[in-house]
């Protein structure tokens, strides 16, 4: 399928009843071993660890990477995560950090090893977002985000696979294949930087860099059990996260935006220190990101709104058991928490919103042929018609008119949460509305989803609950919290106010410090 037909297809997708076949999920997957590894101190140590092992001279960056592109070499042969290696510039740039590190050099990832989803242009290295036709496409240049990772001094070890077109919440394509999901090789990482998540949760590198406009770092970080976060729109520049062959502007993409994804909450803050700021050539180097400071440093002073339900969506009781336990652990730490708020905006208005206006930037590459028959079934439909699927096919072929009246229901919108926000703090939800689950390659437009022993169109499932922080462009940070019966990584959505990334960020750090966080799937860290 190529990159046009997949879009087509999401934007046409409607409700079909054909269920997907999947196998349910058991700790018995969980016997598919990789080859084991043999055990160091460095595989999973944060940032902040590396850069003082670093300084104080306990290990070189030539070393760290070394093990991480050993670690690669062996335990990505199952999972298929990091699948456009750069591992001979990898060493250069560590040699070149170990002689900077000799100097008293100071760069925020000076010598750290790490990894960059597949769709962010890196000179040298092929960026096709999955589309056999870009195979052998090569950018000229890095992209921002890029450029100023390389000037902090990271060591880009390479580029971790995604869904084709970054159109899905797994991780497959027909130039690399499939990305397993390293707690369980028979269910999906997630998408689209599922490669970034597998690659995390193998101990290939502290950090990697992905994107989202529809869960791609959030969905996989709570089914890989790391941490994301989903910058305020507009934060982090998106110059050179540009589909192959197109030029790379700056320029303003609806409802996208880039993020950090790692293995500590305090990595996030590392990484989108070095990463945001304005689009400028400068910008980055040495810059301080002017955002404000967390609300609180204690949990209990912090006032905490839990969701666990959607009106438009089911989510999984293993999610919702999860979410009721943190609940539990906040309230004995003396945060003060509710379920409820007459100040909460409507989430079935909003998820709506969001489809459409997800839909109209899709529905701007539509072939001509798709979209006059999405016209007319869009003409079609009864305007008593409030499903998401019927959202979809308006919002393709939205009218500038309409797509301004939108753009405005969006501002009040964001209103509405400012309000919320001068009561509470934090909203907690879900990520999604299952754990992961099997690998389904099945047509996208018919597949289903299993929640709780009772089927649902997968399309829709899927963007109840990323639509909170979407619609709006507020900051949103994933963290592990829990785990199911089966051993699979459950995560949190924490959503905060406008620009105060700080605040998210500093939660999911307080939740890590009080109640753990990440922890390595058993079966990459034999010998640990």
């Amino acid at each position: 399928m190529t990159g046009a037909a997949r879009r087509d297809v999401l934007i046409g997708a409607g409700t079909t009843a054909l269920a997907a076949a999947t196998a349910p999920w058991s700790r018995g997957a969980l016997a598919q071993k990789t080859h084991s590894l043999p055990a160091s101190e460095w595989d999973y140590c944060t940032i902040k660890d590396l850069l003082a092992a670093l300084r104080a001279r306990k290990i070189s960056a030539l070393e760290l990477t070394d093990r991480a592109i050993a670690r690669i070499e062996t335990a990505d042969r199952r999972v298929n995560a990091v699948v456009a290696r750069d591992f001979e510039r990898a060493r250069a740039a560590a040699k070149a950090a170990d002689v900077a590190l000799s100097r008293g050099g100071e760069g925020a990832l000076l010598g750290v090893p790490m990894t960059v989803k597949e769709s962010f242009n890196i000179a040298g290295l092929p960026t096709t977002w999955g589309d056999p036709q870009f195979k052998r496409f090569m950018p000229q240049e890095d992209a921002l985000v890029v450029a100023r990772l390389k000037n902090a001094g990271a060591v880009i070890l390479g580029k971790t696979n995604v869904p084709l077109m970054l159109s899905d919440w797994q991780t497959y394509n027909d130039i690399y294949g499939t990305t397993n999901n390293p707690w369980n090789l028979r269910l999906t990482p997630g998408g689209s930087s599922g490669g970034s998540a597998a690659a995390l949760a193998c101990g290939f590198g502290p950090l990697s860099i992905g994107s989202d406009r529809g869960g791609s770092l959030r969905a996989p970080a709570h089914y890989c059990g790391v941490y994301a976060h989903k910058p305020t729109s507009g934060l982090v520049p998106n110059r050179g996260l540009t589909p192959p062959g197109a030029p790379p502007l700056p320029r303003h993409c609806d409802l996208g935006v880039i993020g950090p994804m790692a293995r500590s909450a305090a990595d996030l803050a590392f990484a989108l220190d070095v990463i945001a700021g304005p689009d400028e050539e400068r910008a980055g180097a040495g810059y301080r990101l002017a955002l404000p400071s967390a609300r609180h440093d204690k949990l209990k002073n912090f006032r905490v709104l839990v969701i666990d339900t959607h009106p438009l969506g089911r989510t999984a009781s293993v999610v919702r058991a999860a979410l009721g336990r943190l609940s539990e652990r906040l309230v004995r730490a003396g945060a003060k928490l509710a379920h409820a708020s007459p100040l909460l905006p409507d989430l079935a208005e909003s998820a709506r919103l969001y489809v459409r206006l997800l839909s109209a930037f899709w529905g701007a590459d539509l072939r001509p042929s798709v979209y006059a028959r999405l016209r007319g079934a869009a003409a079609a439909l009864s305007p008593w018609n409030r499903s998401l699927a019927a959202e979809r096919t308006r919002g393709a072929v939205i009218s500038h008119r309409d797509w301004l009246a939108a753009d405005g229901a969006r501002s009040a919108l964001q209103e509405r949460w400012r309000e919320l926000f001068r009561e509470w703090d934090v909203v907690l939800c879900p990520a999604m509305p299952t754990p992961a689950f099997p690998h389904d390659h099945s047509p996208i437009e018919s597949r289903r989803i299993e929640i709780d022993g009772r089927s649902y169109a997968y399309l829709d499932a899927q963007i109840v609950w990323v639509a909170l922080a979407t619609t709006p462009g507020l900051p949103a940070t994933v963290a592990p919290i829990d785990r199911t019966e089966t051993g699979l990584p459950v995560g949190v959505q924490i959503i905060g106010p406008y620009l105060e990334d700080r605040t998210t960020i500093g939660f999911a750090e307080l939740l890590e410090r009080e109640f753990g966080g990440f922890a390595p799937p058993p079966d990459l860290c034999a010998g640990h």
